[in-house]
C-alpha cells in the first residue's frame, strides 16, 4: 500500500515563496493601518468633533486637535494635525499642511505642499503648489503662484500669476502671466506685463507693441504745483528729468555747443488726421531735420528712428545763447557807458578851457587902451 507523505521544507520552491510574501504585503497593504496607528479613529468622515468636516479619501486623515477645518475630496488636508480653520477642496488641496491656520485652498493639488503658512487663499489647479511656509498670499487662477515656496503677501490673479516667484514678498500681478518672469523680488506691481526676474520695486502695466495708447482719467487740468513733468521713454519707462550734481558726470560748460539751434528752422504744422481729426495748428521743429543739424537733440524709438525732439535740451541750448548775448550786450553796455564818460570828460575839459578863453576875452575888453601919439 503507497502511503502519502508531506512534502518537505525543501521541496518548496523559491518562486512559490516570494509570491506568498507578495501576497501578504498585498493584503497587509489592501487592510491599511490598525485603527489605533492612525491619529483618528476612524478616520474623519462627514461631521467630526470641533466643528471639523471631511468628505473624501483620507480626507484630514491625521487630524488630532485642529478645529474649524472642510476637507472635501482625496487626500484633502491628509497631514494636518492642529492646524484650524482651513478649507481644503479638491485632490491634495492642502495635502501637506500640518500647523498652518485660515487657509483656503480650492483645486487640484492647491497649496498643496503648505506645511505652518497660514492666511492663504488658492483658488485653481496648481495654484501656490509648492507653497510651504509663506503667508497672506492670494492666488487665483491655474498655476498662480506655483513656486512660491517662503513669499508673504502676495497677490496673483491669472493663469501662471507670479508663477515663478519663490521668496518675494509683497508683489501684485493682474493677468495671464502677469509678473511670471518675476524670482525674489518685493513690492513689484505688474498688470498685463510679465515682468524681470530680479526686479524689485516696479510697477509695469501693459505690455511694448501690445498696448499702443494709454487714457488714464483725473490728470487733465489739474494742476500740481512745484512739481515737474513727466517724460516717457521710447520703451513706457515713466520718469522726470533730474538736475541735481548727485546724477551727473562730465560737468563742463555748454560754451559754443548751443551754436547748433541757430541752425534750427521752426515750422508750423498740424498732425496728421487720424492723430488729431481737429486739425489743431501746432508749433515746432521736425525731429528729422533736427537730427541733421545734432543727433542729441532727438529721441528715437525702439528702431532707432527719431520721433521727437529732447525740447527740454533745445531750451537749455536756448538759455546758453540768451546768456551768451547778453553777456555781449552788457559788455557793449559797459564799453558805451565807458565812452560816455570819457566824453563827459572831454566835454567837461572844453567846456572849462571855453569858459577860460570867455573870462580872458571879457578881461581884454574892460582893461583900459593907450594911444601913442608920436608928433
Amino acid at each position: 500500500m503507497k502511503t502519502k507523505t508531506s512534502p518537505t521544507r525543501n521541496s518548496v520552491s523559491p518562486s512559490l515563496l516570494w509570491r506568498g510574501l507578495l501576497l501578504m504585503v498585498l493584503v497587509l497593504a489592501w487592510i491599511g493601518p490598525s485603527p489605533s496607528a492612525q491619529a483618528v479613529n476612524p478616520p474623519p468622515d462627514g461631521g467630526y468633533p470641533y466643528l471639523n468636516t471631511a468628505e473624501g479619501t483620507d480626507a484630514l486623515f491625521s487630524l488630532t486637535t485642529g478645529s474649524g477645518n472642510t476637507a472635501a475630496g482625496f487626500d484633502t488636508l491628509y497631514d494636518n494635525t492642529t492646524g484650524s480653520l482651513n478649507t481644503a477642496a479638491g485632490a491634495n488641496a492642502l495635502f501637506s499642511n500640518t500647523t498652518g491656520v485660515e487657509n483656503t485652498a480650492i483645486g487640484f493639488d492647491a497649496l498643496n505642499i503648505n506645511t505652518t503658512g497660514n492666511h492663504n487663499t488658492a483658488t485653481g489647479v496648481f495654484v501656490l503648489g509648492i507653497n510651504s511656509t509663506g503667508n497672506n498670499n492670494t492666488a487665483d487662477g491655474y498655476g498662480a503662484l506655483f513656486h512660491n515656496t517662503t513669499g508673504n503677501s502676495n497677490t496673483a490673479i491669472g493663469r501662471h500669476a507670479l508663477f515663478k516667484n519663490t521668496i518675494g514678498d509683497e508683489n501684485i500681478a493682474l493677468g495671464v502671466s502677469a509678473g511670471s518672469a518675476l524670482t525674489i523680488g518685493n513690492n513689484n506691481i505688474d498688470i498685463g506685463n510679465g515682468g524681470l526676474a530680479g526686479e524689485a520695486n516696479t510697477i509695469r502695466i501693459g505690455a511694448t507693441g501690445t498696448q499702443t495708447n494709454t487714457y488714464m482719467a483725473g490728470i487733465s487740468g489739474v494742476t500740481v504745483a512745484g512739481e515737474v513733468g513727466v517724460i516717457v521713454a521710447a520703451n513706457g519707462h515713466l520718469g522726470t528729468v533730474v538736475s541735481s550734481e548727485r546724477f551727473k558726470d562730465s560737468i563742463k560748460p555748454m560754451d559754443k555747443a548751443s551754436e547748433a539751434i541757430l541752425a534750427l528752422k521752426p515750422v508750423s504744422f498740424s498732425y496728421k488726421h487720424e492723430l488729431d481729426p481737429a486739425g489743431i495748428p501746432q508749433f515746432g521743429l521736425v525731429a528729422e531735420e533736427v537730427e541733421k543739424v545734432n543727433p542729441d537733440l532727438v529721441a528715437r524709438d525702439e528702431q532707432g528712428k527719431p520721433y521727437t525732439v529732447r525740447y527740454e535740451a533745445v531750451n537749455a541750448m536756448l538759455l546758453n545763447e540768451f546768456l551768451k548775448e547778453h553777456a555781449k550786450v552788457e559788455q557793449l553796455k559797459k564799453d558805451f557807458e565807458s565812452k560816455i564818460a570819457e566824453q563827459q570828460k572831454q566835454i567837461a575839459a572844453l567846456a572849462a578851457g571855453l569858459q577860460k578863453v570867455s573870462a580872458e576875452l571879457e578881461l581884454s575888453k574892460s582893461a583900459p587902451q593907450t594911444v601913442l601919439n608920436d608928433h
